[in-house]
């Protein structure tokens, strides 16, 4: 029978922790206003000099959106690196698959290339984090010898 099996090795949990640790590197400068305009602006000068395309003139509501994403994404990393546990590379590794998709649908709607350099790594990242989760070749504890699904009495 195959089933989804949580990884419980250390090597996994290592994984989810740095994939967090991207996130915040990555994500922190998209959660305030202020921060975003400077990410937003160093982004366009990249693309831009790298070929990649410009991003579009900052205006409210996007910036309200990189605000909201920033912010959710912070807190998101924040507890796997705090708590990292097999539970929580599952269901990043979702939500990568999801922002994958997302952005493919922006790429494919003419947004600027330099959308492939994050898309490549969510892509790499969901994989890494997903795969153990659909070989089963893992155990299935997650955290304090439960098995997966178990509540604690």
């Amino acid at each position: 029978m195959n089933r989804l099996l949580a990884p419980s090795q250390s090597a996994y949990l290592r994984v989810v922790r740095a994939s967090a640790w991207y996130d915040l590197v990555v994500t922190a400068g998209f959660a305030t206003p202020w921060t975003y305009a400077l990410v937003h602006d160093a982004l366009s000068s990249w693309g831009g000099a790298l070929g990649l395309g410009t991003l579009p003139e900052l205006d409210p509501w996007q910036t309200l959106y990189a605000n909201l994403m920033g912010s959710v994404v912070v807190v998101w990393a924040v507890l796997r690196v705090v708590r990292p546990v097999a539970a929580h590379g599952l269901f990043d590794g979702v939500a990568r698959v999801l922002f994958a998709t997302w952005q493919a649908y922006a790429l494919a709607h003419g947004a600027s290339r330099i959308v492939w350099l994050f898309f490549g790594v969510e892509v790499a990242l969901g994989v890494v984090q997903l795969v153990p989760w659909v070989r089963g070749r893992q155990t299935d504890l997650v955290e304090d010898g439960r098995p997966l699904g178990a509540t604690s009495r």
